[in-house]
């Protein structure tokens, strides 16, 4: 099996896919089963498109102090990451700077 860029969990934990801009300090992979329905019942914060890969990034508001992040490739995988709002919050600007992201009205 043939593995391409980062892998979602290194020595120190999960990690978000290459293509998301930034890293986070703490990031907790969530199983589909509980992601998917957390964001089912959770207000979508914001959602953006990588423009050259096809890659969609949502934001959802799980909790007073917890977002979930979804991560969804070209073909339709789906990944699921649980992280504190401020540690999102601070990291922001990377995502609206990047230029290969743009964020979907």
């Amino acid at each position: 099996m043939v593995s391409h860029g980062r892998t979602a969990t290194t020595a120190r934990g999960p990690r978000l896919p290459d293509a998301v801009p930034f890293d986070l300090t703490t990031v907790t992979r969530l199983s589909w089963e509980l992601g998917s329905q957390v964001v089912s019942d959770a207000a979508l914060l914001s959602e953006w498109e990588h423009v050259t890969s096809g890659r969609t990034l949502a934001v959802y508001d799980a909790t007073d102090h917890t977002v979930v992040l979804g991560v969804r490739t070209p073909v339709g995988r789906e990944r699921f990451f649980g992280a504190t709002k401020d540690d999102v919050g601070a990291k922001r600007s990377r995502l609206r700077d990047a230029e290969n992201w743009r964020r979907c009205e």
